[in-house]
């Protein structure tokens, strides 16, 4: 039902979602954005807003989307701990959300759209029960839908769990707990466009069904979404079609250019392809000659032509039937190399090397207290398995900056993480802190899925008890019409170029992480299916390689490991230990003793 409300113009709209309420306001809250919807259920309560110029700025050449979640401590009654009491840099948790509302919806504006689009999401309410960052992706869409700039939306998500083999929807943050599955489906009303998965060992079909089922679940959302667009949504922005300069100038360049991109792409070895590929550009540009203001419209749509060049040689060849840029068949994975105890004095270290992708992975080991203390809407916690992920510009060869680690770097350690995770010992099972660092030396694709197989190795040879090895690989795709090709360890090219990144972790049992984004409005579970297939016979294959490096954990930790030991303290001696060293206590028995790491 829509309510409207005369003082503030306001457009709601209610629906049964899951057994609960959820409804989007529009009218009523931050009128000067081009489009706001609070979305509420239960009592949390989340705001959407975005802006967009009216104008692309000169010589832009790409995108520039921002998405930006904030949690408000107020929002659950809360006053920050620690020194500063306001609200900070954005958590962690707070950046991947943003990243998780980015993914979806980047896909869905027009290619020729260059001008600046704003989203902000700030949390006002929580009640510790119904999650925020799903009500987040909803307003996020359902703003932009109202908004009258070009969006071809709207989109939903929901959360999918599952307990005892049942899936279920929006689990409650306990339900959460209690789940063997926690995965994030996004997408529009014709397919998914975003997946994003923990798993403990579930079946390809498992998550296939999962998938579906969270597509199916919230098709009422973008219903009711499109629904309060016809009522409160603003004039459509006019978007400027392709440029005049666009076709004339790709069929000139494919006369003068097309062989010497050919032949680029015919060097198997990325460096040498880099360099012919960057050649060619050149000599795109000195056949224009100096810019003037008679040839500034074909400089304006240069870049857009030659990816366009690059994209046909490279899909067409791929749709073709003929081999991949490197020469591999589309089920082939490249070369891999396994080393561990690479690193003297690190607690655990491996070396993975897959093609021209290598990750360097190192473990260190501490106390339970030295694990990481996080603040957020969850309340004071600790961490004692942490994952930290290093892209240093060299690894591309490049030039570039190097500082703290942006939105690239924490998605792809906390796929890793998520990823190797439900492996992972308990405190009780090993009292130790875990921390990773995976230094990525060089980069030619999917290096998270490096990451996850260097960790495994890695914390095998410091001696953690994992309960079974962990690899993952990338798939990708490439599209036309009903024509499609599924790729196994996909290059960095063929993930620019491709339509899909697909990365799939897990061991010989099961899946353990999922994660998909597209380039394109939707993927069919023709697609998907194919993909989870080719996907576990890979991963079945790099196993199998990093076990005759190492193929299980070691008996004996390093030497320079710590020690850890467990004593029982006296009933008469708890308030001294507490007072000395809380944090370190294990547990305390029925008999009022204190089991405490040393």
């Amino acid at each position: 039902m829509i309510f409207k409300s005369k003082m503030f113009n306001e457009v709601k709209k209610e629906i049964k979602w899951n057994g609960k309420t959820l409804i989007l306001e529009t009218g009523k809250f931050a009128r000067q954005a081009h489009g706001s919807v609070m979305v509420t259920m239960g009592e949390t309560q989340v705001l959407a807003t975005v802006v967009a110029s009216k104008e692309a700025k000169e010589g832009i050449d790409f995108f520039p989307l921002s998405v930006h979640y904030q949690e408000k401590f107020a929002s659950i009654g809360r006053i920050a701990g620690g020194f500063n009491k306001r609200e900070g840099k954005p958590s962690d948790l707070a950046t991947l959300t943003s990243r998780l509302i980015d993914r979806p919806i980047r896909p869905l504006f027009p290619d020729t759209f260059r001008n600046e689009v704003q989203i902000v999401i700030t949390v006002y309410g929580y009640d510790k029960e119904n999650e925020p960052d799903m009500l987040a992706m909803v307003g996020a869409s359902a703003a932009l839908s109202i908004s009258g700039i070009p969006f071809k939306g709207p989109i939903a998500a929901v959360r999918v769990g599952m307990i005892d083999g049942k899936l279920i929807y929006n689990p409650t943050h306990l339900e959460r707990k209690e789940s063997t599955l926690d995965l994030v489906v996004a997408g529009t009303k014709d397919g998914v466009l975003m997946v994003e998965s923990e798993a403990q060992e579930l079946t390809e079909e498992q998550m296939l069904d999962a998938v579906e089922g969270g597509f199916k679940n919230f098709q009422p959302v973008i219903k009711a979404i499109e629904e309060m667009a016809k009522k409160a949504g603003k004039e459509a922005w006019e978007v400027k079609e392709v440029s005049p300069a666009y076709a004339p100038l790709k069929k000139k360049l494919e006369k003068e250019i097309g062989k010497d991109l050919r032949a680029a792409f015919d060097c198997k070895d990325k460096t040498e392809r880099v360099a012919g590929i960057n050649a060619t550009y050149a000599k795109a540009e000195a056949f224009l000659g100096e810019k003037t203001e008679a040839n500034a419209a074909e400089y304006a749509v240069l870049k857009d032509v030659f990816k366009t060049l690059e994209k046909n040689i490279l899909r067409g060849d791929v749709l073709a039937g003929k081999k991949r840029v490197d020469g591999r068949k589309t089920t082939e994975v490249r070369n891999i190399e396994c080393e561990v105890g690479v690193l003297d004095r690190c607690h655990g270290s491996a070396l993975f090397t897959r093609g021209e992708t290598q990750a360097l992975v190192s473990l260190t080991l501490g106390t339970e207290s030295e694990g990481q203390l996080t603040d957020d809407l969850e309340g004071l916690r600790t961490e004692t398995f942490m994952l930290h992920y290093n892209f240093p510009p060299f690894s591309v060869g490049e030039c570039g900056r190097l500082g703290a680690p942006g939105r690239r770097e924490l998605g792809h350690g906390k796929l890793a993480w998520r990823a190797i995770r439900p492996m992972m010992p308990s405190l009780e099972e090993f009292a130790f802190t875990k921390r990773i660092i995976s230094e990525i030396l060089e980069s030619n694709g999917s290096s998270s899925m490096a990451t996850v197989c260097g960790t495994s190795l890695a914390l095998m040879d410091g001696g953690v008890p994992l309960k079974k090895p962990v690899a993952g690989i990338a798939m990708g795709l490439v599209k036309e019409g009903k024509d499609f090709a599924v790729l196994t360890d996909i290059l960095g090219d063929e993930d620019h170029l491709g339509d899909m990144d697909f990365k799939v972790a897990g061991t010989s049992d099961g899946i353990t992480a999922l994660q998909m984004d597209i380039k394109i409005t939707s993927v069919t579970f023709e697609i998907m299916k194919q993909a989870l297939s080719q996907a576990k016979e890979g991963r079945i294959h790099i196993l199998g390689k990093m076990a005759k490096a190492l193929k299980s954990p070691r008996k004996e930790m390093s030497k320079y490991a710590p020690k850890i030991e467990q004593i029982t303290i006296p009933k008469d001696k708890i308030r001294e230990v507490i007072g000395s060293g809380g944090s370190m206590i294990r547990s305390i028995t029925e008999e009022s003793q204190a089991v405490i790491n040393i």
